[in-house]
């Protein structure tokens, strides 16, 4: 199903005659072009795009199934946008209220005056949940662009070199191999703290013993990827090791446990059962895993209550860990597609122990 037909869909569901698009996030999901400015519409019958000179002849060229039209020059969104509601016969009109500030509704409430505006809550993120073809595709080369900066930052770890310097050679690396940006900031943690799972790169200097974690992603035409591997340095205890292996084997069994249809709430627990028998339970605090694709961080997850069943095609990081505080931490993140019958695992990093 296309991103318009699942446009459509929800239209249908909601009862409503038309849809406004006007987050950056969706308006990329919807029409699969980029840009800091515009809106879309779409209703049964057709789909517009709304964009200014900056953008106009890109749009023209880039996006299919969409009339695009010019706005500027006392050309206003909530007039042409108007003009085409009122040619289709339209009378109420979804809108993104989970997107729009306060002050935002209200000029597009005033701008469609005559129009009965109706949120969509998180209709259309829970529709960007099922992957196209496409998508994945993009995201299976986001994720190798991030597996060869790994590869290429892995003999430049040793005593001495800091946090900061590990993830500065991280986003040079993908940047270098085709990102054309990074998912989000890169965690670096070494040592004791290791044992902050969302810990900020410092200055700290690798020792040795020390776990290192790094959790990274690439961006790839607009798609993330993300992953996380944990590495040691010189030497491991027997406890670190003990610990490494427990967060592997449960990760192992949430991706086991991965499929669509299966609520994440069930991965979650396959993951953290492992966790819990092997006596670390207090030390994993955070979820399984969550959704990605536009954003790094999409719905549904794989988390605790969450009833919610994994759409078909949905893309979802696999990253249990454990955290014991003031001694050291270990994650291991891949990225799973949920098929029909299985989980996918598209990370192809190694994840056995690695000792520099």
């Amino acid at each position: 199903m296309s991103n318009v037909e699942k446009i459509r869909s929800i239209l249908s569901e909601a009862g409503t005659d038309a849809m406004l698009i006007t987050s950056g996030v969706n308006r990329r999901a919807a029409t699969g072009f980029p840009s800091s400015a515009g809106a879309a519409v779409v209703t049964a019958e057709g789909a517009w795009f709304f964009t200014d000179s900056r953008y106009i002849e890109a749009a023209e060229a880039k996006i299919e199934g969409y009339k695009v039209l010019p706005v500027g020059r006392g050309r206003r969104y909530q007039a042409l946008i108007s003009e085409v509601l009122a040619e289709a016969g339209a009378k109420t009109v979804a809108f993104e209220d989970s997107r729009m500030t306060i002050g935002e509704y209200n000029v597009w409430k005033s701008g469609l005056e005559g129009y009965e505006l109706v949120p969509l809550g998180s209709k259309l993120e829970l529709a960007r949940g099922s992957k196209t073809d496409e998508e994945i595709e993009l995201m299976i080369k986001a994720q190798r662009i991030s597996e060869k900066a790994l590869e290429e930052v892995l003999p430049k770890i040793k005593p001495g070199v800091t946090e900061k310097e590990i993830a500065a050679e991280l986003v040079y690396r993908q940047l270098l191999n085709g990102a054309e940006n990074v998912s989000f900031d890169p965690i670096v943690v070494s040592g004791k703290n290791s044992s902050m799972p969302h810990g900020v790169p410092s200055d700290k200097k690798i020792e040795d013993g020390d776990f290192i974690t790094m959790d990274f992603g690439s961006k790839y035409h607009g798609y993330c990827s993300d992953m996380t591997r944990t590495v040691a340095v010189g030497h491991v205890t027997p406890e670190m090791r003990k610990v490494y292996n427990t967060v592997l084997e449960a990760q192992l069994a949430g991706i086991a446990a991965s499929r669509a249809g299966v609520p994440g709430e069930d991965i979650d627990a396959a993951a953290r059962k492992v966790i819990e028998d092997a006596g670390y339970g207090e030390y994993f605090g955070h979820s399984y895993g969550h959704s990605l694709g536009l954003e790094i961080h999409e719905g549904p997850n794989a988390a605790p209550g969450v009833k919610t069943p994994m759409p078909l095609n949905a893309v979802v990081s696999a990253e249990p860990g454990i955290y014991i505080p003031g001694q050291f931490g270990v994650r291991i993140e891949d990225v799973v597609i949920m098929r029909e019958n299985c989980g996918e695992d598209i990370t192809k990093a190694p994840k056995e122990l690695i000792i520099l």
